[in-house]
């Protein structure tokens, strides 16, 4: 769980490539484990070659059959539209009323963690799926952290187009270098930028609610808004507590921008041995009947914090518990970009888990099971002026 003192990122720290203990790999993707060893410097340039990233993963993590691909999307999306009973496929938690504006997706394989994924990405297509002018996102902003390298700050994708079977993505290279000219942001090269599946696995679903947006609204040319709507992946390094704050700060203004949209790539806790986690229960206020239960209450404590805007109060928790939440560097930096605008008076948001689900519910020492947990952040009815 490493943390860095550093607020900016060093030229002689900048990031090292790792690999991934066997035991820690999966093919399929259950989980993308929780970094390693130290051999190769990510490149400290701030303004890198250009290069088009490729679905890396496809045909292992997804499919990397576009029809087959867009068909089981559709599934996870359906049946998650069916089962909160939603009226034209949003995904609205109750007492949740206002346009949404970013949400909190798991980055397992598709065959573990896209049915719980869907409930997230129903917000995206309905945020989508309004005119331009009216809150359509132009901009999609990926955080998603840093599984094979050590980085002490943050980078932005060097690419110029992510593929995805569905449809190919711009990315935003105008507020790319906004970002870069802050001095605060390294730029990924494409090797590490494909190496990382947490932002990979986001695109897909990205793609697919771009295209049925448009054709939600009318039959809309699909590659005019697959054009149109762009993205911007951002790896949110190993952060200590006092650089996440200053990361949100940095990024605040940007993400409160009325045609952006946030999505912040996370799973939850990764409990068993091969993990080096396997807590059993001990601390808990109540009795728990199995792990699987006891992982939930643990992984819950966590998500309240996160639903109640409470950075700070997260970090305490984390520290606590341990628990092994992957993307906790980047819901950190979004939590403080969250309430940096809250207290500017630019933008509130409410924001609710709408969905829980585990790989496998673990009942001995010997089982192993990830966690993915999807929320939507929306326009608060009480404040702000986006």
């Amino acid at each position: 769980m490493g943390t860095s003192s550093s607020s900016h990122p060093s030229t002689s720290a900048a990031a090292l490539l790792s690999r991934r203990s066997a035991s820690a790999r999966s093919s399929s993707g259950e989980s993308g484990a929780r970094g390693g060893g130290r051999d190769q410097k990510l490149s400290s340039s701030r303004g890198s070659s250009e290069y088009v990233r490729r679905a890396h993963h496809a045909g292992s993590w997804y499919d990397s059959s576009s029809s087959v691909l867009d068909s089981q999307l559709s599934e996870y999306l359906r049946d998650a539209s069916d089962d909160r009973g939603t009226e034209g496929g949003s995904a609205r938690a109750p007492g949740m009323v206002g346009r949404p504006r970013a949400l909190v997706s798991p980055h397992a394989g598709f065959r573990y963690s896209g049915p719980t994924a869907a409930y997230a990405y129903l917000a995206l297509r309905e945020a989508l799926s309004l005119r331009r002018g009216e809150g359509r996102p132009m901009t999609i902003v990926v955080l998603h952290p840093s599984h094979h390298v050590r980085l002490d700050g943050c980078a932005v994708s060097g690419a110029t187009v992510l593929e995805t079977p569905i449809a190919n993505l711009n990315v935003d290279s105008s507020l790319r270098s906004e970002l870069l000219s802050t001095g605060d942001f390294l730029t990924m090269d494409r090797h590490i930028d494909e190496a990382e599946h947490s932002g990979e696995m986001q695109y897909p679903y990205i793609a697919k609610a771009i295209v049925d947006a448009a054709q939600g609204r009318g039959g809309g040319d699909r590659d005019n808004a697959i054009s149109e709507c762009r993205v911007l992946p951002i790896m949110v390094g190993a952060l200590g507590t006092s650089a996440e704050r200053r990361y949100g700060r940095i990024m605040a203004p940007f993400l409160s921008r009325s045609d952006v949209f946030t999505v912040v790539s996370s799973d939850f806790c990764h409990w068993g041995r091969r993990f080096g986690y396997v807590p059993n229960g001990e601390g808990s206020p109540i009795r728990h009947n199995d792990i699987a239960d006891y992982i939930e209450w643990l992984d819950r404590q966590g998500m309240e914090q996160i639903e109640m805007q409470q950075p700070g109060a997260f970090a305490d928790y984390l520290r606590k518990y341990s628990n092994t939440i992957c993307g906790r560097h980047p819901i950190g930096v979004w939590l403080h970009a969250v309430t940096a605008n809250q207290e500017a008076g630019t933008e509130s948001v409410d924001v609710k888990f709408v969905q829980y689900a585990q790989s496998g519910r673990v009942k001995s020492m010997d089982e192993s099971s990830v966690s993915y947990a999807s929320a939507v952040a929306r326009m608060s009815t009480s404040g702000g002026k986006n």
